[in-house]
């Protein structure tokens, strides 16, 4: 099992809780080149999650959000997946086999739900992450690769310190749909109860 964290350190004491057999590495997924190297270091990977991201612009609006804003969420939430998925990817394809879990948010719109516009940069982040998603699930078709989005809810981290929702709640559900068998769902938007919203 590989980790990776901005912070080399933080990935490796990741690691270290984790257990025997857990490694830590750095990748910043804004780094247009650290994808690759992190794929290059940590060698055969079947399964992927993707889980970056950021919210900055909280309480900001469509007319008047800092674009900087956009742009650097864009950068994570999205370009940043893109990046992990072009550097792991084509190896599952190859071999065959791999389940890819994208971390997604429920204020997107293309799934059913709507877009949240008090948060409008990372709700087009995510909207544009899912269609990622759905490219990637359709291009690894019949290749034994399964790609899904999926959608914790709310989980407590340094992004959003209030929620009550523990990681290590979600993490049971992230982790099923990483590991679902041969024949399961691809390009779905998955949420705990194994809907698509």
């Amino acid at each position: 099992m590989v980790v990776t964290a901005r912070d080399a350190a933080e990935a490796s004491a990741t690691a270290a809780d984790l257990g025997p057999g857990a490694r830590g590495l750095a990748l910043d997924v804004t780094d247009p080149g650290g994808p690759a190297r992190a794929a290059a270091v940590a060698g055969r990977v079947d399964v992927l999650v993707c889980n970056a991201g950021v919210l900055l612009d909280a309480g900001a609006d469509p007319l008047s959000v800092s674009l900087d804003l956009v742009e650097r969420t864009l950068n994570v939430n999205l370009l940043g997946t893109w990046r992990v998925a072009q550097a792991f990817v084509p190896a599952m394809v190859r071999r065959g086999w791999g389940r890819v879990a994208v971390v997604s948010s429920g204020t997107t719109a293309e799934f059913g739900g709507r877009l949240f516009a008090g948060t409008p940069g990372y709700s087009i982040s995510k909207s544009a992450l899912n269609g990622l998603v759905s490219l990637l699930a359709a291009q690894t078709e019949g290749t034994g690769v399964l790609v899904n989005a999926v959608n914790p809810g709310r989980v407590r981290t340094r992004m959003m310190p209030g929620q009550e929702r523990l990681p290590e709640d979600a993490a049971p559900f992230i982790a099923d749909v990483a590991t679902l068998p041969d024949g399961g769902p691809t390009g779905g938007f998955l949420t705990e109860q194994r809907d698509r919203a």
